[in-house]
């Protein structure tokens, strides 16, 4: 767990979630608490990305449940290889928050000279060849490295989390996880502690599964498949995309997952471009009602870094809910993510049609 010096900061981070009131630790019950209690365990301090989720217990519980058994928990893959992963994933979706924090763990696991070189995509600095095959590899720049299949099927499920996480985080938190009031001078050494504190607690890993119970057993969906050679991962990505679908059945319209689903399966993983008006494009040929909805799905899944107060604002005006916005953007992102992870090279090493 965090020390105090960096805990009070940590927990005053959830003030920057944007768009939604985060539930505040001390008012947490149920799914709430034991996801909040269990996050501070086993990662070491209340992760704001997690936390976000919490206005929906089931998006909640399944962001930790893949974070948790893709990253934190002990495996084949090692777990500098898995924040090498997550560092180069989160800086190909301009996730500059996710860049530093995982950023910080490595440089911690490994050195900070690595982590720099991951973070601004200097990848022959790495300095270890295995990880730089593996950062580059995530961040859709190379094929997959040469590993087992279960390491491999673990560093898949690390990429599909940082993708889902990556679009949450662009969407409902800032650039950095320490809070605005945090001196500036202070940032580099916060930076470093907080690096060796997730480097602490990363070192040997807890023992997988545990955060399984949080979420009912679910079937493994069909473009899951490439998971089975990592059955705590598996198990984990089923339960969590149930759990997702779930809070999407009253969230997202019909209409607006089908296109969703649509664009994704045409996206070729480039960005679409800085006039944001491809969105509106998408969508003018659905109901009125169902716009503002089609939009943030589609802004989220392909461009979530371009997702700004007006198309909250606009949205809530049909649907005003916490919850919903959790639920429509957690449906989104995990999408997104799962189409992205099903065209990479996992397990038996067969692809079904890159995506990035």
């Amino acid at each position: 767990m965090a020390p105090g010096i960096l805990r009070r900061p940590l927990r005053r981070a959830l003030e920057q979630v944007r768009h939604v009131a985060p539930v505040q630790p001390g008012a947490a019950r149920g799914t709430v608490a034991a996801v909040y209690a269990q996050v501070e365990r086993d990662f070491g301090m209340l992760a704001p990305p997690v936390a976000l989720h919490s206005p929906a217990p089931g998006p909640l519980a399944a962001s930790w449940v893949m974070l948790r058994e893709t990253l934190v928990a002990a495996g084949i893959a090692e777990r500098a290889d898995k924040e090498a992963a997550a560092a180069a994933v989160s800086r190909a979706n301009r996730c500059p928050y996710c860049v530093a924090v995982h950023g910080a763990t490595l440089g911690a696991l490994s050195s900070p000279a690595a982590a720099a070189a991951v973070a601004d995509g200097r990848w022959g600095r790495v300095g270890d060849p295995g990880r730089e095959r593996i950062a580059r590899w995530a961040a859709g720049e190379a094929p997959a490295p040469p590993l087992a299949p279960g390491a491999l099927a673990e560093l898949t499920g690390v990429v599909l989390t940082f993708h889902y996480l990556n679009r949450m985080v662009n969407v409902f938190l800032g650039d950095g996880p320490l809070p605005a009031r945090v001196p500036r001078r202070a940032h580099g050494p916060m930076m470093r502690l907080l690096g060796r504190l997730a480097g602490a607690a990363a070192r040997g890993g807890p023992p997988p599964g545990a955060a399984l119970p949080l979420l009912p057993p679910a079937p493994p969906p069909p473009d899951l498949a490439w998971a089975a050679d990592a059955p705590p991962v598996a198990d984990a990505l089923a339960r969590a995309a149930a759990a997702v679908e779930a809070g999407a059945a009253g969230a997202v319209p019909g209409p607006v997952r089908e296109l969703v689903r649509a664009r994704l399966r045409a996206w070729d993983g480039r960005p679409p471009g800085l006039d944001r008006g491809w969105a509106a494009r998408a969508a003018a040929d659905l109901a009125p009602d169902e716009r503002p909805a089609a939009r943030l799905a589609l802004l989220t899944a392909l461009a979530s870094y371009q997702v700004g107060p007006a198309d909250i604002a606009e949205w809530r005006r049909e649907r005003a809910g916490d919850r919903e916005l959790i639920e429509i953007t957690a449906w989104t992102s995990l999408t997104a993510a799962r189409r992205i992870a099903q065209g990479m090279p996992a397990g038996s090493g067969t692809s079904r049609g890159p995506l990035i």
